[in-house]
């Protein structure tokens, strides 16, 4: 592991310290003394010990902020932008629908799977907790080795790199000059940093309010979808299941983009401790979420086909946009301004939750401990949300990681299918332990063969040399497990850079698991 250090032994950290402790100056002015232990490395001088009995992370979320957590990062500016993916691959509109409610299903089936290991253990980390749980450290690593430097930095810049083009765009229909879309979403990254940074109840405030604004949006596009309808705009709905592909393996690539349009149904689990009541929570916005969503995707495609025909939602570069000059004339720039809330909202969500799979790492040991440190104030994961900050900043300099994403999708399910293995296995090995939320075992193992299908469907499909490539990246960090980890190599130089990243973030070890007991 990496090594962990737990005191102070420093004048120079004296101030953290008490400060993580609730010590202030007038305190210590008043002759309050500091807790000291006169024996550290032998040394007749006091040094500061750390009390982490208040450093842990706050339970602010409630369930509002818990839905609005899953269906925030759910709903991105895809359902704006080009929901055609399912419709292109299923060839018909009946079989389309289908393939959007079933993937919903699977998402929620997912859901309530995740709700048992969530309040089996309610950690934050999500996968990687479960993994370590179920089928050890290796596997456990590896998907935080793939999250942290792939996965979720990359969809994070993606979405502001989309946020970017269409922010660049309205800015020039305002009058204003042309920005570089790279500069635009290096911002917006760090903004989102900086809210979560400063405060965990601002990030959520943050995430309530863009849900809520970009679930409005829809609302229009649905009830403009309705009006159509009472006008006798069915055209094309009728057209039921004409032109539906014939190939099993088409429409396992159409499930493949449906279930990629609800990616997110999981993030709740990353944030665990933050949680108010996990138990009935945790269980109640998983599922109650991916129903809201079933239904807006729904409703939302049914509105599109109201207005435009298979070829035209197909052509058409932003579909929201399209619709909105077409139903809504003079007021159509309400389009554009929705996928700019979508987009921002879902990536401050996907911060939220990415930073707090690098603080779980990093307290186990897996990544350099300093990672796991809160602030001692605002009792925020500073040093792990800059680590993400800084790791989205380098995926928008080559610009387009849309095809790195889509060649890291295919390990994601990977990854949800040990996670749904894990399931199974903690039945056996925490038979006793206590279950708030227990799910029927039909569906973990239903779960597990979806997986397989959704990782072999594309190889068998279409298989490329890029995919040997992702495992290969993959197993690469065992290359890193071993050294760091197993064997447990230390540098001295982490302990330095810890101690003054400690002075200049102030920021302290959070609690441990014996102060908890």
């Amino acid at each position: 592991m990496f090594n962990k250090t737990m005191s102070c032994h420093t004048t120079l950290r004296t101030w953290i310290c008490l400060q993580a402790n609730g010590y202030n100056e007038m305190e210590t002015a008043a002759g309050k003394p500091p807790p000291t232990d006169p024996t550290v490395n032998g040394s007749k001088s006091p040094s500061i010990i750390i009390e982490t009995a208040n450093m842990e992370l706050k339970k602010n979320l409630g369930l509002t902020s818990a839905i609005s957590m899953i269906v925030g990062t759910i709903i991105g500016s895809g359902i704006f932008v080009s929901p055609k993916g399912v419709l292109e691959s299923t060839g018909s509109v009946g079989l389309s629908l289908l393939v959007w409610a079933g993937s919903g299903l699977i998402a929620m089936m997912g859901g309530l799977c995740y709700a048992e290991l969530g309040t089996l253990l309610p950690k934050s980390g999500g996968e990687y907790i479960y993994l370590k749980a179920g089928l050890g450290d290796i596997p456990a690593f590896l998907f935080a080795w793939t999250s942290i430097l792939v996965t979720r930095t990359s969809s994070l810049a993606i979405i502001t790199l989309t946020f970017a083009t269409y922010a660049g765009s309205f800015f020039q229909l305002c009058g204003g000059p042309q920005l570089p879309e790279k500069l635009i979403s290096a911002i917006t990254i760090i903004l989102i940093g900086i809210v979560n940074s400063w405060s965990t109840t601002l990030a959520a405030r943050v995430q309530v309010i863009f849900t809520f604004a970009k679930v409005a949006a829809l609302v229009v596009i649905i009830v403009g979808g309705f009006v159509k309808l009472g006008q006798g705009n069915t055209s094309v709905i009728s057209s039921g299941f004409e032109g539906t592909t014939d190939s099993p393996f088409i429409i396992a690539l159409a499930f493949y983009d449906a279930l990629w349009a609800y990616d997110g149904w999981n993030n709740l689990n990353s944030v665990t401790e933050e949680l108010q009541n996990p138990p009935k929570n945790l269980p109640r916005a998983n599922v109650g979420s991916v129903i809201l969503v079933i239904i807006v995707y729904l409703l939302t495609n049914i509105s599109y086909l109201t207005v435009m025909t298979v070829d035209e939602l197909l052509d058409s570069p932003a579909v929201a946009v399209t619709w909105g000059a077409r139903v809504l004339g003079a007021a159509k720039v309400i389009m554009p301004l929705s996928v700019l809330v979508s987009t921002f909202g879902g990536a401050n969500g996907s911060a939220y939750t990415s930073g707090r799979v690098v603080f779980a790492a990093a307290r186990d040991g897996f990544l350099p401990e300093y990672l796991s440190y809160l602030h001692v104030k605002k009792y925020t994961p500073l040093p792990s949300m800059i680590f993400t900050v800084f790791v989205s900043l380098l995926m928008i300099i080559p610009g387009d990681t849309s095809s790195l994403i889509d060649l890291f999708s295919f390990t994601a399910w990977c990854f949800y299918g040990m996670t749904f293995t894990s399931l199974l296995i903690l039945r056996y090995k925490m038979k006793e332990a206590h279950r708030p939320y227990k799910v029927p075992i039909v569906i973990p193992i239903l779960m597990v063969l979806i997986s397989i299908y959704l990782v072999i469907a594309p190889i068998i499909h279409e298989p490329k040399i890029e995919f040997l490539y992702a495992f290969v990246f993959v197993m690469a960090g065992l290359l890193f497990y071993f050294p760091l980890v197993y064997f447990n190599l230390h540098f001295k130089c982490i302990d330095t850079l810890s101690m003054y990243g400690q002075l200049f973030l102030e920021v302290a070890p959070p609690k441990s698991e014996e102060d908890k007991l």
